[in-house]
């Protein structure tokens, strides 16, 4: 290499490293590392910043640590419009208008909730550039109250239910996300992009949805707190759904205080989804008040023991957490089991089914313009792509071919599932032993991402609440060699005032989470 293009090299290395450093400096220098909605809320009030120079800062962080840097590949696409909406809002501030405590907090939605400012894709390449007409009903909420929507989280496609086997975080549109601890892993799923960029700092709040482990999984995986409401309590409606019965979009954050903030926030009753109609008598506009630093002494907590056994590690980490439980004044009786008979398969029906009732009223609709018409038509779409498919899409295929919601054996397998899920399982099991919640790990530390032989699960304490409809919380509980664990908290209907109080008080004895390193 001669001299003057070895000058030239290095002048713009200097230059792209000085780029770099300055925006990683703003990022600094506004402390925005961990920072929660209060800190936010009070430091646009109070002058310490301004809600443009947060989303900039919020903006750049996301182009160096996850399109470039560590390339987490979280984000799917960004909002065009975020650094007007901020200057909007800070107009706002200036002239007394204060909307509460979502004004000006930078947000990520997880790419199956629309928006009418960007694609709505579900990670499916054949879904690339879709807009949709309306915004999804909590999206509504979101910009009413004045949260800026930073962009949308990458996810596992089709939120997990299209191959026999897959990658969690992995969409044909935009590839497989990383987990910010050690980039090498992977994130869980279906919610991914959203776990991975809340806990890398590249927004204050993220939004996914759960079926099953969706907002739980991710969460323990990527070191933050995730909430899959009880059913009904935020409206799904505008988001790609899998089933009507027991999907709902849920916080996904880095503390519970955060996660009450925006619980309260969204929750509310929506015509447009029948399932929040039971929610009104039992909403809270302000779940912060369960928040206390004693709010599991006196408690009777059920451990539900069945996920033990599957790795030692997370074994003695789960009795360590017991044993302070114990010494924060609660009572523990281990469960084994939680459902009286095995309803796997006929919630596995279930899902087939409603996927597929679902996803035809999502395309409708989008209406005329819509790049995918029904199920069937996507089936066809993936057998004319086969050649270019990763997975087997096994699960679009089965769930074309099922029959409607009228049919005797969906009616029979949804019957089965809620009746043993619900009054003869959680509901039965808390009222034979008095209990206030159950606890149970969330799932084992992060696998090694490897998209031959797709996941490696260890164990996952999910299905009772999510076959239930019912809430479930996922916290840090620790670390194994530096990888986050999660403590899952999940109750009856409408608990979400005592799974919280519980969550608080064992995050306030814990400390604070480990902040991801982005390790090779």
């Amino acid at each position: 290499m001669n001299k003057k293009l070895l000058s030239f090299v290095l002048l713009v290395f200097t230059f792209l490293s000085c780029e770099q450093a300055a925006h990683q400096s703003e990022y600094d220098r506004l402390e925005l590392e961990e920072i929660t909605v209060d800190e936010l809320h009070a430091g646009y009030l109070d002058g310490t910043f301004t809600i443009q120079e947060v989303t900039a800062a919020y903006l750049a962080r996301i182009d160096e640590i996850d399109k470039n840097g560590p390339a987490l590949n979280s984000i799917l696409s960004i909002n065009p419009d975020a650094m007007e909406i901020a200057v909007a809002l800070d107009r706002e501030l200036q002239d007394g208008t204060n909307r509460g405590m979502l004004h000006g907090i930078p947000i990520i939605l997880k790419d199956n909730i629309n928006t009418t400012d960007m694609p709505t894709t579900a990670g499916s390449r054949f879904m690339e550039g879709s807009v949709p007409p309306t915004d999804a009903h909590i999206v509504e909420l979101l910009r009413e109250k004045g949260a800026i929507i930073l962009g949308k989280a990458n996810l596992s496609e089709w939120a997990n239910f299209h191959s026999s086997f897959s990658s969690s975080g992995w969409s044909s549109l935009g590839g497989q996300v990383k987990n910010p601890y050690e980039l090498s892993r992977n994130p869980c799923g279906s919610s991914s992009g959203s776990g991975s960029a809340v806990s890398a700092n590249l927004a204050a709040l993220a939004i996914g949805t759960e079926t099953n482990g969706s907002i739980v999984c991710p969460s323990g995986a990527n070191g933050v707190v995730g909430i899959k409401p009880t059913v009904g309590l935020w409206s799904r409606s505008g988001i790609i759904p899998i089933s009507y019965t027991t999907d709902s979009a849920g916080p996904m954050v880095r503390t519970v205080r955060d996660a009450a903030i925006l619980l309260g926030e969204l929750a509310g009753v929506d015509e447009r989804d029948a399932k929040t109609e039971g929610a009104a008598e039992h909403i809270k506009s302000d779940y912060t008040q369960y928040l206390n630093e004693n709010g599991i002494s006196g408690k009777r907590i059920g451990f539900y023991t069945s996920p033990m056994g599957n790795f030692f590690r997370v074994d003695t980490l789960m009795y360590q957490t017991v044993r302070i439980f114990e010494e924060l004044g609660a009572e523990i009786v281990e469960i084994e089991q939680i459902t009286e008979s095995n309803v796997g398969s006929d919630a596995f029906q279930v899902l087939l089914f409603e996927f597929k009732d679902g996803l035809n009223s999502y395309f409708e609709s989008l209406g005329e313009d819509a790049p995918v018409k029904s199920i069937e038509h996507l089936a066809e779409l993936t057998t004319q792509a086969n050649d270019r498919e990763r997975f087997d899409r096994n699960l679009i295929f089965t769930a074309s071919e099922m029959g409607g919601l009228d049919s005797e054996e969906y009616q029979n397998a949804l019957d089965n599932m809620l009746t043993q899920s619900r009054e003869r399982g959680i509901d039965r099991v808390m009222d034979e032993h008095q209990l206030d919640a159950i606890i149970s790990p969330t799932g084992s530390p992060a696998w090694k991402t490897d998209l031959t032989l797709g996941d490696n699960f260890k164990l996952s304490s999910s299905s009772p609440s999510a076959r239930a409809g019912y809430p479930i919380i996922s916290l840090p509980m620790g670390t194994i060699d530096g990888l986050p664990v999660g403590l899952s908290i999940f109750g009856r209907a409408w608990s979400e005032p005592m799974l919280l109080e519980i969550a608080y008080t064992f995050e306030q004895k814990r400390g604070p989470r480990a902040v991801p390193m982005f390790l090779e």
